[in-house]
């Protein structure tokens, strides 16, 4: 909110925005997102996660959460729309040496089955923080990186599997052979000025809404944050109904 958030919001003038890691409660803030409604799914630990979106249409469902221990800190919102579900998502961090690997594991499965079961009603899209790079394309040291968070075999794999259930990665869709093309940076090394980064953050859609995919950008020119936004541009009009 200090660092043009605002701003941004004004000028892209997005008819959804989806957050994730906001690491707040909605009421620790006074802000006013004209035009807007807003659904925040907060974390129990005060500065941690916690996901939300921010819609112009009021949307027919909201739901949060996956169910079971993945709950408690606030990673999944649902919006039900006419023509899709949209999905945020903050997908746990596997952490460093993967000391959180087999919760991270755990919460993709349980994941992939909730969005399966979704799909089995009406087209989604995911938007989100989702924690991986997965393919060398992806990220700009590969080589160095295997095994890490974010770039483990076991990670790569778990968003492998979620393709093949349906998914589509509507980015690399419509540029499949994008160098250079990162979400996020780290803080250290002068890693963003260099562009030495990470793309993690995605919207995946499923197969059907591939004929009304207008558009996926990578948004790197935005700042504020080791992240910067990504945006899907959908076309619902007749012709593509």
């Amino acid at each position: 909110m200090t660092k043009g958030f605002n701003d941004f919001l004004a000028a892209e003038n997005p008819d959804v925005i989806c957050l994730q890691e906001t690491k707040m409660q909605r009421e620790q803030a006074d802000f006013d997102f004209a035009g807007y409604t807003e659904f925040w799914n907060s974390a129990e630990k005060k500065g941690y996660a916690g996901t939300a979106i921010f819609t112009k249409t009021e949307p027919l469902n909201v739901t949060y959460g996956i169910g079971e221990q993945f709950d408690c800190e606030g990673r999944v919102i649902c919006a039900e729309f006419p023509e899709f579900y949209l999905v945020t998502v903050y997908t746990p961090n596997a952490q460093k040496e993967l000391v959180r690997i087999d919760f991270r594991m755990a919460f993709e499965d349980k994941f992939r089955a909730y969005l399966e079961r979704l799909h089995e009603t009406k087209p989604v899209i995911v938007c989100g923080d989702m924690n991986v790079a997965h393919r060398r394309i992806d990220i700009k040291n590969a080589k160095p990186n295997i095994g890490s968070a974010g770039f483990s075999y076991e990670e790569r794999g778990k968003f492998s599997e979620l393709l093949a259930a349906g998914f589509v990665d509507s980015f690399r869709e419509l540029y499949p052979d994008a160098k250079d093309a990162y979400s996020w940076w780290s803080y250290m090394g002068k890693a963003r000025e260099k562009n030495v980064g990470w793309r993690i953050d995605y919207f995946l859609i499923t197969e059907e809404l591939k004929k009304n995919l207008a558009d996926s950008k990578i948004l790197s020119d935005v700042m504020g944050s080791d992240h910067c936004p990504v945006e899907l541009i959908l076309n619902f009009s007749e012709e593509n109904a």
